[in-house]
């Protein structure tokens, strides 16, 4: 049976440009790189050419480069380690109802702490409006964290007019930029945030590797104690291999940036029109326009997206229903509900998020076995 993959929002393949660029750092150059010797400082040099990379990808300083284990360990250090450093200046933090767990968590945890936290709305694209940025900020604001791209709809949000706002008022504005990175051109220096998150395992490389960019004069506290690795906001032993296989991704995702761009969202134009013209009750979750080339959620109506999803499986495709970290639970997406989808509405999406990998021959397979699918489905559902 065939293997289609389209779930390159949870994570991807690693290339085998990346995997080459790691392989002697796991094998032969694998000293520690905070030793003298010489096989050390190899490994030395190399973890200081991959903060170069990274930061020349997104137009940052290389000292500002933090690397951590993943989006979800820079969240946590941006989030917590500026709301830690900073509570004697204010402790209202702003986010909105729609970010990745990976941030919304972490807010929780704050709020548990004594932390007041505001949520922002957003409509039913899930934009954040940034005039609501102006309504919802506090004197004691000091902190809003708002993701670049979502990771369910793709919906692309207004970063640069928030973080303008934010700075006007000398608030500090990080993104979750997880799903941006390697899909649209970011630039810390154009958005103007002082922190942004990115991974390595969302563009082609390797998973437990991450960065955090931090501006300079941005105080944060360390999450861990340890040793003096990552100007002590991250201690232990740097991962080589994955810094490495990191700044190799992301130096391939931007170089060919463009032309993948507009690969990949004809494959999803594709894909959507396919299925809209097959299957009736079918919507767009999102903005049809402001959203990252690779994502499509589309909402079945009469249909448990669980189901559907099963139903493709057995026929070689694979696609989620939501985010990949919500896959064990039982609630429907927030993000949808956010946008203004009841409960079960929401559990008829399916989540298509295609890659670099993916062509016009598996589109054309996956309109008619979704058609397919939900034709069978539909004959059985008693939500009809």
């Amino acid at each position: 049976m065939r293997e289609i993959y389209l779930d390159n929002a949870a994570t991807t393949a690693v290339l085998p440009e990346v995997a080459d660029a790691m392989r002697p750092y796991l094998t032969e150059i694998y000293g520690n790189p905070s030793s003298l010797y010489s096989i050390g400082q190899k490994g030395k040099r190399a973890l200081e050419g991959s903060r170069n990379e990274v930061a020349s990808a997104i137009e940052a300083e290389p000292e500002g480069i933090i690397f951590t284990s993943g989006g979800t360990e820079s969240d946590n250090l941006a989030i917590k380690g500026f709301a830690y450093a900073n509570s004697d200046r204010g402790r209202h933090l702003v986010t909105s109802p729609i970010e990745h767990h990976a941030v919304l968590n972490v807010f929780h945890e704050l709020e548990k702490q004594g932390f007041e936290v505001s949520y922002l709305p957003v409509d039913r694209y899930g934009m954040v409006d940034p005039e609501a940025v102006k309504k919802i900020i506090r004197p004691d604001t000091i902190l809003i964290s708002i993701m670049l791209a979502n990771n369910e709809i793709g919906t692309i949000e207004p970063l640069k007019e928030i973080t303008a706002l934010a700075h006007e008022r000398g608030i500090a504005v990080h993104t979750d930029a997880v799903q941006a990175v390697g899909k649209i051109p970011v630039s810390v220096k154009e958005l103007g945030v002082d922190m942004l998150s990115l991974t390595a395992h969302k563009i082609y490389g390797p998973k437990g590797t991450g960065a955090l960019y931090k501006r300079e004069g941005i105080k944060l506290a360390p999450l861990f104690e340890g040793g003096h690795q990552e100007k002590i906001l991250r201690p232990g032993t740097e991962n080589i291999p994955g810094v490495v296989g990191l700044a190799t991704a992301l130096r391939l995702a931007t170089g060919n940036l463009d032309t993948e761009a507009a690969k990949i969202s004809a494959l999803r134009d594709r894909l959507e029109s396919g299925i809209l013209s097959r299957i009736d009750n079918v919507t767009l979750n999102g903005h049809s326009q402001q959203r990252v080339s690779n994502i499509s959620s589309l909402n079945f109506a009469f249909l448990e997206g669980e189901a559907l999803l099963l139903a493709l499986d057995t026929r070689g495709i694979a696609v989620s229903t939501a985010s990949a970290c919500s896959a064990d639970s039982d609630e429907p997406s927030h993000v949808l509900t956010a946008i203004g989808l009841d409960p079960v509405t929401a559990r008829g999406t399916l989540r298509f998020s295609l890659g670099i990998n993916n062509t016009s021959e598996e589109i054309d397979y996956v309109i008619d076995a979704v058609a397919d699918a939900a034709e069978q489905l539909r004959q059985l559902s008693p939500m009809r």
